[in-house]
């Protein structure tokens, strides 16, 4: 097997049993948050969106954390269509050819309950889930996608995978070639679907004609990077949840501001200190960490779109051979079910899928 061409290290690493029920807390906390019925309010900037009348949640969130030399777990980043689960599972079981049978089931139900819950029936089943992303076929997780759709067609559900330009909308519903689409699994980085291509998506979202996961909503609520400054800065936890597990959530949480907030030029002297991050991307695009940033590179940030987050090095993984790894670990959830653990080991600045015998990684429990 091709390991840089698949993204999947021959390689595991160790997580503490302490760290890891410290990223199942978090999880599970800021699930509690999302779902508070107040949450949405205190998002003013988020207000059309936060504000949204939905019943259902997202499948296949990611979050991703550090893990300090002291044995602390810190989140990183949240994501709404987190990918990477097929590496993780072959990471575990390198000889399948599909999800290993219990997690397929757990991920099938995952879905059946998003639509159950959209349709406020619980025996309702999809007849024909779309796949989307922006040109699939050339995507680097497409084989992922597919395993999807096994999943579904194995279940005797019908689906496909499309760019967004095969969907043809009527009265606000969504179709392919003129059968109608009931769910759609969103794959595209567009997370608020604001772009020409995701209109007749976003309409559908707006109208509640299709089940669409993951979606703007949980993004704004979660994933947005503006929300990690928000808890940071803000008496938003405080104000919203038991005072416990406010005080859990903070200690989890690196320090995180927008560049407008903070002085210009104590933030050039601190540089060293803070990672910076567009508010807009993905897959660590356009992240820099301060002790590798230029003068030019600095004043070249647009203050309004750049976060500030604290510096969290990641840990080590050692190949047999002595090679050194940096690491970071994601947690594929659904609300507050855990799904799967996996790390990401990789060289350079950021996390990547680049690193000769880099990738995703098997995890062994210590």
């Amino acid at each position: 097997m091709d390991i840089l061409k698949h993204g999947i290290s021959p390689f595991s690493t160790n997580l503490s049993r302490t760290a890891l029920k410290q990223m199942i807390h978090l999880v599970r906390d800021l699930q509690l948050l999302c779902e508070h019925p107040a949450y949405p309010s205190t998002l003013n900037k988020l207000a059309p969106i936060a504000h949204f009348n939905q019943s259902h949640f997202s499948v296949l969130m990611g979050y991703d954390f550090h893990i300090t030399e002291d044995n602390q777990a810190k989140l990183i980043e949240v994501n709404t269509n987190a990918g990477g689960l097929w590496f993780t599972n072959q990471s575990y079981c390198p000889n399948i050819h599909q999800f290993s049978t219990k997690l397929a089931k757990r991920l099938l139900a995952t879905f059946l309950n998003e639509y159950r819950l959209f349709k406020k029936n619980k025996s309702a089943v999809p007849r024909l889930v779309a796949i989307i992303d922006q040109d699939p076929q050339n995507q680097f997780l497409y084989p992922e996608m597919q395993l999807f759709m096994q999943l579904f067609k194995q279940a005797g559900i019908n689906c496909i995978i499309i760019d967004p330009s095969e969907i043809e909308a009527k009265a606000s519903q969504l179709y392919f070639k003129k059968q109608l689409i009931d769910l759609v699994y969103n794959r595209h980085c567009d997370f608020y679907f604001s772009s020409p291509e995701m209109s007749a998506i976003y309409n559908a979202w707006q109208n509640q004609t299709t089940c669409i996961t993951p979606n703007p909503r949980i993004y704004g609520l979660l994933a947005d990077k503006q929300r990690m400054a928000d808890w940071h800065q803000s008496d938003i936890l405080e104000n919203l949840l038991p005072a416990k597990i406010a005080y859990r959530l903070h200690k989890a949480l690196p320090k995180t501001h927008l560049f407008s907030d903070l002085n210009h030029e104590d933030l050039w002297s601190q540089r060293k200190k803070w990672v910076f991050k567009p508010l807009n991307s993905y897959a660590s695009r356009g992240v820099y960490i301060g002790a590798k940033l230029t003068k030019n590179k600095f004043n070249s940030f647009n203050t309004q779109e750049t976060l500030i987050q604290e510096l969290i090095k990641p840990s080590t993984t050692l190949s047999p051979d002595g090679e050194k790894f940096k690491t970071d670990f994601r947690l594929f959830t659904y609300r507050d079910q855990i799904l799967a653990l996996s790390a990401r080991i990789y060289q350079g600045q950021v996390t990547n899928l680049r690193t000769p015998n880099g990738g995703f990684s098997r995890v062994n429990l210590t």
